[in-house]
């Protein structure tokens, strides 16, 4: 599938509303995890529960557009590796002491990383900038 300008710019726009949606979700759900919460179980529970919400609605909303096949691989792969995060973020709102829940965040981080390359890569194929660094 050839897009034309505007079908591209159409896309990226509705990739762009779930993107910004979804990372003002996660940045309010982790922000307090490090911040104000970060010393108190039950909200550092709370804050992955939503975090992981928020990622699997993200996803949700990402199958539902129909991006041109070279995209689409790479959407399909960023739900893949999406959904893995959202687990590993499922299994740390179960933890059972602050201790537990503070040494899943290196095995976060780490699944970050393929999230963000596929982001990149989807951005770039729908003429968008990179996304903002954090």
């Amino acid at each position: 599938m050839l897009l034309t300008g505007s079908a591209r710019r159409a896309l990226a726009a509705r990739y762009l509303a779930i993107a910004a949606a979804g990372n003002r979700r996660l940045d309010a759900d982790f922000d307090p995890l490090e911040e104000r919460d970060r010393n108190d179980l039950a909200r550092g529970e709370a804050d992955l529960r939503n975090a992981a919400a928020a990622e699997h609605r993200f996803d949700r909303r990402l199958l539902g557009i129909v991006f041109p096949p070279d995209t689409e691989r790479v959407a399909l792969d960023l739900y893949r590796v999406n959904q893995a995060r959202a687990s590993l973020t499922t299994t740390a709102a179960a933890s059972t002491s602050l201790s537990a829940l503070h040494a899943a965040e290196p095995r976060l981080d780490a699944a970050n990383r393929p999230v963000e390359q596929d982001v990149r890569t989807i951005r770039r194929q729908l003429g968008l900038p990179p996304p903002p660094t954090s």
